[in-house]
């Protein structure tokens, strides 16, 4: 199985009710994970809340799952920002054994036009020798990727690998997948249409549902890289309801209430994020005990 084939978990960041990060639920959450069958770890993306995590905690974060995880999974660090300058810095400070690639989105805010884009990431590519994977979420970003900016990339930078693609666009994702070149991969970024996309020759997704579910998660998806589509169809369609719910009013606090329910971390996300209602934490609840995730 390639190094970014299958199911990637952008994990969560689990609190304590005052703010601080809660190291011994990232633990917990990392050997749920781990154990759970899935095929690699995604730190500090946007579901990790990202963008109000310290420096020095995204440190401590890394070198915590890196120390559960024991080398038995790849670890991508999400690196991103709308300061290419300063994105570039990090890279290029970056310097950890445990890393085996780069998640990082598109820039955010600043909506520079498609050539900003190219330029953005190849001066990302020249400043680290890490696989890099692309992050096209327009409804986060403002701005899409053009299938031909994702073309120029793959074809230009060597360390760019693949595309985490979360657009939502099937036309768009399927023409990537028809066009791209050899060894550049198409990953989904959209938990709900993820075997719909596999069928089509998607390598597989960067999941929040994962989080919860890895075991029924990673059944499903693997079922679809061997082509057994009847078997991951029942999967597929028993998690739509609850990944709706997840996503209803913002990630993550749809996935950290299911969290909270199995025990794994509490339910605390910080400002500007709050935790889910009342109402849709209860549906998620139901939707647990209606379904045997695991």
């Amino acid at each position: 199985m390639k190094t970014f084939h299958g199911v990637g978990v952008a994990m969560v960041t689990p609190f304590m009710a005052d703010g601080k990060i809660d190291f011994d639920a990232l633990r917990k959450l990392t050997e749920h994970l781990v154990s759970g069958g899935v095929d690699y770890l995604v730190v500090q993306g946007t579901t990790g809340e990202s963008p109000v995590i310290s420096k020095t905690e995204k440190a401590e974060l890394l070198l915590t799952v890196a120390e559960v995880n024991k080398g038995r999974l790849p670890i991508v660090l999400g690196v991103g920002g709308n300061n290419t300058a300063s994105v570039c810095a990090e890279l290029e400070s970056l310097n950890s054994p445990h890393v085996s690639g780069i998640l990082s989105a598109s820039p955010y805010y600043n909506k520079p036009i498609q050539a900003g884009i190219v330029a953005h990431y190849k001066a990302l590519s020249q400043s680290t020798s890490l696989p890099i994977i692309l992050y096209n979420v327009p409804g986060r970003t403002g701005s899409n990727m053009s299938v031909d900016t994702t073309l120029t990339l793959a074809n230009d930078c060597h360390n760019i690998v693949a595309i985490k693609e979360a657009s939502g666009s099937m036309e768009q994702i399927m023409t990537l997948v028809a066009l791209k070149p050899e060894g550049f991969d198409i990953i989904s970024g959209d938990d709900p249409i993820t075997v719909p996309l596999m069928a089509s020759g998607v390598v597989g997704v960067i999941s929040v549902v994962a989080n919860a579910f890895p075991r029924t998660f990673s059944n499903m998806v693997h079922a679809a890289m061997y082509g057994d589509f009847a078997a991951a169809r029942p999967d597929h369609l028993r998690l739509l309801e609850i990944t709706r719910l997840f996503f209803a009013e913002g990630n993550p606090g749809g996935v950290k209430e299911a969290l909270a329910e199995l025990g794994i971390c509490r339910n605390h996300v910080r400002l500007p994020l709050v935790p889910v209602s009342a109402h849709t934490a209860a549906a998620i609840r139901n939707q647990m005990r209606l379904n045997s995730f695991s």
